[in-house]
């Protein structure tokens, strides 16, 4: 590989030689590369160099004081949250995307109409949600600020999220895995959840990968719907903040900075030990 490679990389290096452009557009998307890995690397080290030495046991405590701003019940309403919203837009995008790929007419206006309006849903801000949700959830249905009420509006929110990823998972899967399956006797029912989505699971879990990045670091919606109350919830109509409105709220009151940081810190290793999960279960189902 080594030695293919090194072959490749010279044979190209004569042709951008050749071509001042192609050389010119070669170190350009190099450039923008580099400067994109140097944004995240500082970003991210940035975070660490101010958040952990802030991090103690104090942060961790389950009961919330003006002491020690302590992140565990952030951390936990977080989890809950992921957990109900995943759990309500998840089966519901995912049978949506096999109904639009797998059973309805490629060209059918319907069919048209919903993959636009979902990539419209997709496109609106978060704050509208939240607006949404406090109409809606909060008022109409006379939820009030709760845990439930935050974990629907983002349900809505991450949906249109779930479906195109999906969708465009299984139109990735190549039409001959179907054909054999046909071949062999398979119904379409048994060809779609034998063959067709264990293919596919890879692309499924990027978009939940991405839809479950989103949640965690929803701020706005959750303001209108969820609250703001530290405290770990009795219930599902308690009120509650997640971790990215706990360090919002610690960073715009001004006192608690250094809790801050330490909060932004357990919130990129929540995201990277999602990411990492996420990763092992979909090598493990594609290799079974």
């Amino acid at each position: 590989m080594e030695i293919i490679n090194k072959h490749t990389l010279k044979g190209s290096l004569k042709s951008y030689r050749n071509n001042p452009f192609s050389a010119f557009l070669f170190l350009l998307v190099m450039l923008a590369t580099v400067l994109s890995f140097l944004t995240l690397l500082f970003l991210v080290g940035y975070i660490l160099i101010n958040g952990i030495p802030n991090i103690s046991l104090d942060l961790f405590d389950f009961t919330y004081t003006t002491e020690n701003a302590s992140v565990m019940p952030a951390l936990i309403n977080t989890l809950i949250m992921t957990a109900l919203a995943l759990l309500v837009s998840g089966p519901i995008g995912i049978f949506s995307a096999i109904y639009l790929v797998e059973y309805a007419k490629r060209d059918n206006r319907l069919v048209n109409v919903i993959r636009i309006t979902a990539e419209t849903l997709a496109g609106i801000p978060s704050i509208v949600y939240g607006l949404f949700g406090l109409l809606f959830f909060v008022t109409a249905l006379g939820w009030s600020y709760s845990i439930l009420a935050g974990a629907f509006t983002l349900a809505i929110m991450i949906l249109p999220l779930i479906m195109r990823t999906t969708e465009e998972a299984l139109k990735s899967v190549p039409d001959v895995y179907r054909e054999g399956s046909y071949g062999l006797g398979a119904g379409k029912l048994r060809t779609v959840f034998k063959i067709v989505l264990p293919a596919a699971v890879p692309g499924i879990l990027a978009g939940i990968i991405l839809a479950t990045g989103r949640i965690v670091g929803e701020t706005a919606a959750l303001i209108y719907t969820a609250g703001t109350v530290a405290q770990i919830p009795k219930n599902l109509m308690s009120s509650g903040r997640t971790l990215s409105v706990h360090m919002y709220n610690l960073a715009s009151e001004g006192l608690y900075m250094n809790q801050a940081y330490a909060t932004a810190v357990v919130l990129l290793i929540i995201v990277v030990i999602i990411n990492t999960i996420s990763g092992v279960v979909a090598k493990k189902i594609t290799k079974e």
